[in-house]
């Protein structure tokens, strides 16, 4: 049992990282020099909150997906497909996707979390794929692969959109999920799914139901990101199935590995780095992408278990 003291201690921190997140994103917009940075950031806390809900997945539970940009998809299309076909309230839309991703994430989640390692990898790979085709193919209901377009969010007859609008929605919305996330990790299910991180067996010996928890996180990390892709779509006002492909789940697994896998604010910090990148490297044109992919290939052989975690390990030394 962990004592008050450290009990204490670890509240502060986590309360301390909130609050320091909070100012950033409070604060930011002072160093914006036009509404082009407002989009930039919300696009920026977006992925974020997607990663974040992957890194739950991945980072502490051990567990790999490829496919993970199908609930963004998922969660996208709730809001176009809802509004224009169904006639229901984008805003209500946004939980039904939430909904609809989780069911998914439950049906399916069950036979394939079943395998490990590459095995577990080319399965989730393949439902990504099965998605992005149902997207594609099935273009009376999502406009196939020119996508379609999504409402404008609308509240009690008040439309809400703009870049201003939806940078302060996705901090907030972020700022929560991220509340969330450490809140679940400081919880016996956080515990358990380290465990389950470090051994399956072990965490099985020890009482853990593996099958139970492997499935829970997979069905949290769907709601995390279809929620952010519900946000994303909104913010856009237009979706295609791109948003629920193969390059879009690298992405998102590069986002976290960068950052760092097991740590919070270490998927924030590789959501940021990829999404803020292509625009200050914009100068290097044809080059861009040959030096994105340097920085990336250095920070992995420099530091392997991501950024977060390496600059807290040098961090700690320094001090100690």
């Amino acid at each position: 049992m962990a004592s008050p003291a450290r009990t204490s201690s670890e509240s502060t921190r986590k309360l301390g990282g909130l609050a320091a997140l909070g100012l950033l994103i409070a604060l930011s917009p002072i160093a914006f020099p036009s509404t082009f940075y407002y989009e930039i950031g919300s696009s920026i806390f977006i992925a974020s909150l997607a990663v974040v809900g992957l890194n739950l997945l991945m980072g502490f539970a051990g567990q790999v997906s490829l496919g993970h940009a199908a609930f963004f998809g998922i969660g996208g299309y709730a809001v176009a497909v809802g509004p224009a076909h169904l006639g229901l309230p984008p805003f209500l839309c946004i939980f039904l996707g939430a909904l609809l991703s989780t069911s998914v994430a439950w049906f399916v989640g069950r036979p394939i979390l079943k395998l490990r390692g590459h095995y577990l990898a080319v399965a989730t790979l393949g439902f990504g794929f099965l998605v992005s085709m149902v997207l594609t193919n099935e273009a009376r209901w999502t406009g196939g692969p020119d996508g379609m377009s999504v409402p404008r969010l609308d509240i009690l007859g008040f439309a809400l959109r703009g870049s201003r609008f939806w940078y302060w929605t996705s901090g907030i919305v972020l700022l929560v999920g991220v509340w969330l996330a450490l809140n679940l990790m400081d919880s016996p299910t956080g515990r358990a799914l380290r465990a389950l991180h470090d051994s399956e067996i072990a965490a099985a010996v020890n009482g853990v139901d593996v099958a139970k928890y492997k499935l829970a996180v997979f069905v949290i990390s769907a709601a995390y990101a279809s929620i952010a892709g519900s946000m994303g779509a909104l913010s856009d006002g237009h979706i295609t199935p791109t948003a629920a492909g193969f390059l879009g789940s690298i992405e998102l697994v590069t986002m976290a590995v960068l950052g760092g896998l097991g740590s919070i604010y270490g998927a924030l910090l590789g959501a940021a780095l990829l999404k803020s990148l292509p625009q200050v490297l914009t100068f290097l044109h044809d080059y861009e992408h040959m030096v994105i992919g340097a920085i990336m290939m250095i920070v992995m052989i420099f530091m392997r278990d991501g950024i977060m975690p390496s600059l807290a390990r040098l961090f700690a030394r320094k001090t100690a």
